[in-house]
């Protein structure tokens, strides 16, 4: 005898529908790469991810494909990440901070079918995209006045891009064991190695960091998320936030400590995760202004 009370596999996209449901208007701030802040909430966060699973799909991309994502925490990432996983697709995470011969070889092994990549780092993919034989398209993920000049064939912006779906689509039914996203290590471990998340794993993760013993986070939390997406999924932060619906600060391609604490004292911000060097140029700001952080 099964008891069968919930019997549904454990699939990401299912945070995003339990944010967009239960938090709907629950912000998502993000320091944009244009340089404004740019303000959404879940419910919009759930529609465009939508279209991004929609548009890949009609384009003829696969479950499993691995599709790269070269960007900073913005929304627009979190958007392209649970589109990716949506319709099948295994994000791939790329570390900008790599040689961009490395990034290509890890580019090469992973058999990236497409990219998702900020403006700032245009010069390295420009520099790499014809080396990398499985690239098929590249959404920059930025608007029409931004989009920068380039030779790169099947270069879209993605807001334009976005305008051509009504983000009518149906999360892919994948298993919960199937891979959603992917990561190389660098050079800590020797030669480059990948890394496959399961929606098992980052959604039992995503749970188990909730928890008061680990980062104890809730609803009425404002979390700030520096440390990167490309660094083991931001410590999980992309799925456990919306999973509990607090509100997330993004904070773009700036992680100085004048900009850092801008978000901080602005956003009200209660949980943040960074690295040591991250904290170390906060705590000189806060010497050299005599600012102190909101509490």
């Amino acid at each position: 005898m099964q008891g069968l009370m919930q019997e549904w596999p454990l699939l990401c996209h299912k945070i995003l529908d339990h944010a967009a449901k239960h938090h709907p208007t629950r912000e998502i701030v993000s320091r944009s790469v244009e340089g404004p802040i740019v303000r959404t909430n879940y419910v919009e966060i759930r529609k465009r991810a939508l279209k991004v699973a929609q548009l890949l799909a009609r384009e003829g991309f696969k479950p499993g494909d691995r599709i790269g994502t070269l960007a900073w925490n913005t929304g627009n990432h979190i958007e392209a990440w649970y589109g990716i996983m949506g319709m099948g697709g295994v994000y791939h995470t790329l570390n900008p901070r790599l040689f961009t011969e490395q990034i290509a070889w890890i580019m090469n092994d992973a058999e990236d079918q497409a990219l998702f990549t900020d403006l700032t780092f245009m010069p390295i993919v420009e520099k790499i995209a014809s080396a990398i034989k499985s690239l098929k398209k590249v959404i920059v993920l930025t608007d029409g006045a931004h989009m920068p000049e380039t030779a790169l064939p099947n270069v879209v912006a993605y807001e334009d891009w976005l305008a051509g779906a009504d983000g009518d689509f149906d999360w892919l039914a994948v298993g919960e064991g199937d891979a959603a996203g992917m990561c190389y290590t660098s050079g800590t471990t020797g030669n480059p190695k990948g890394v496959l998340y399961s929606h098992r794993s980052n959604v039992l993760h995503a749970m188990m960091a909730c928890m008061p013993d680990a980062m104890g986070i809730s609803a009425r939390d404002t979390i700030l998320p520096i440390v990167p997406m490309f660094h083991a999924n931001a410590w999980g932060l992309g799925q456990s936030g919306p999973m509990i619906g607090a509100k997330l600060v993004m904070p773009g391609g700036k992680m100085d400590g004048a900009s850092v604490y801008e978000l901080l004292d602005t956003e009200k911000v209660t949980f943040s995760a960074a690295v040591p060097t991250v904290w170390l140029m906060l705590l000189q700001h806060l010497e050299a202004t005599g600012a102190k952080l909101p509490y």
